[in-house]
Parts: C-alpha cells; structure tokens; sequence
C-alpha cells in the first residue's frame, strides 16, 4: 500500500523546511512496512526553497518519491489545487500537515488568512480525500498551532489568537470524526519557539507595525525558554502519526519538558 504525506508550508525558509520534511520522510519510511511506495508532497509559496526541498529528499529517496507544489495557501483555489494535484499524482492521501504560518501583525488580515483558515481550509481538504465519509480509508491530520496559544505577550495579538483558533478547530473536527467515523484522526502540534527564519521576523517593523517596540519582550521570553530545533518537531509529528490512540490530542514541545500533552479541565454546570 502506497503511503502517502502532504507538507503545507508557507514561512519556513529552507533550512526548517528540508529538515521538517527530510526528517519526517526518513522516519516515516523507517516505519512503514513497505518503505519503497512512500511518497510526500511538499507545499510552499517559495518556489526556490520547494524545489531545493526536493532535490534533496530526491538525492537520498530518489526522484519518483517527492513532489513540490508551489501553492499560496491562502487563495482556496490554489490550496484545493495542490491537493488534488497530489491525489492525481500519486494516488491517494494518508496523512496531512497544515504547517503554513506567518507572523504579521501589520497585515493582520494576512495573518489570519495563512495561520488559520488556511489550516481549516487544510483540514476540509484533507477530509475530502481522506474520510470514510467520503469513501477513503481514513488517515491522520496534524494542524500546527503554537505555544503561543498558551502563553499570551504583547508583541503578536493575532498571531496568539489565529493559534488559540486552531487548537479549538482541531479538537471540534476531532470529536466531529470520532462521532461521525470518518475514520481520520486529527491532532494539534504545540511547539514553544523554534530555530526557524520566522523567529526573526518579530524584529521588523514591517511585519510587526506598532507592535515592534515589544521585540526586546520577546527577546526575553526566548531566551527564558530557550530554542527548539527542527528536529524535535519532526519527532513530535512521528508520534503523532504513529500513535494511533491520539485524537484530539494538543501535544506541547518545549525546552524545559520535551514532548507531552495539554490536559483540559472536564467542564461543570
């Protein structure tokens, strides 16, 4: 059985994009019984660091294993295009990553299109070509919030509450699949800050707006809890792929604790 993964990216620049996706396909081939039909398509915005993606997954898996599709992934035409153009590629889907985020307080709007809808836009899709619903075999789902969910500070406002949406949304879907048995599970990754170009862009007027003179706030805050490598959110996603007890799931990755999970409160009249 051909297993195939889909990448949606759209602010890792190639450093974290080719380590998410290299590690993640290495791991995901070490796994899986019959590791010579996995496939993984790759989806960015940045056509230059999408194919050097590729030609990297190509040097160590070969060149019919990986695709790059240059998508924008807040236009939903173009995001239901890359998925289909997957599907039509290699056959089928089996797991999704909605990994697209940016940090852009000035255009904020932006910033809600990519982090969030986008993720939901992401989810449907995936659901469409994988769900029992819809006549699939099922598959996995990992929507990428942040700890920034968990830990609110006055540099990014809407980034904080397009990743406290996808947490939310995640856990909804996840309940809606369990209940209505699509046969999908659908989890939530929760990294704290990660060695990425993104961390970096808190420091620009451009992307922050007035928000930038709260940079050194942040600064604080990085260096209290210190830097993730890409790595470690490649383990985080395998286990979630591979641990088919997990939906709903709200896994958190920080310095201090590693990998483990948010526990939510059972709620009382």
């Amino acid at each position: 059985m051909a297993v195939c993964l889909l990448f949606v990216f759209s602010a890792l620049l190639e450093y974290a994009a080719v380590n998410f996706v290299s590690r993640q396909h290495k791991e995901l081939l070490r796994f899986r019984r019959h590791p010579k039909k996995s496939k993984v398509a790759v989806v960015d915005l940045n056509k230059t660091r999408g194919e050097e993606c590729k030609k990297q997954l190509d040097a160590e898996f070969g060149d019919d294993r990986s695709t790059f599709i240059q998508c924008d992934v807040s236009n939903g035409d173009s995001l239901r295009g890359a998925f289909q153009s997957t599907v039509d590629q290699f056959g089928r889907l089996d797991i999704v990553i909605n990994n697209a985020g940016i940090n852009n307080e000035k255009n904020w709007e932006k910033t809600i299109q990519v982090n969030l809808t986008s993720v939901i836009n992401g989810t449907y899709l995936a659901l469409e070509h994988m769900s029992k619903e819809h006549g699939k075999e099922g598959g996995t789902i990992i929507n990428v919030s942040s700890m920034a969910a968990f830990l609110h500070s006055p540099h990014q406002p809407v980034y904080t509450a397009t990743k406290h949406g996808v947490i939310g949304f995640t856990r909804v879907m996840a309940d809606a699949s369990s209940q209505s048995d699509y046969g999908v599970r659908i989890n939530v990754l929760c990294p704290a800050f990660v060695d990425t170009p993104l961390l970096h862009s808190v420091e620009q007027e451009e992307n922050m707006g007035k928000f930038v003179k709260f940079k050194d706030d942040f600064k604080r805050s990085m260096n209290k809890f210190g830097v993730l490598q890409p790595s470690m959110i490649a383990e985080g996603m395998m286990r979630l792929i591979t641990d088919t007890s997990l939906n709903g799931a709200v896994m958190k990755i920080t310095c201090s604790k590693g990998i483990h999970f948010h526990t939510y409160e059972p709620m009382s009249a």
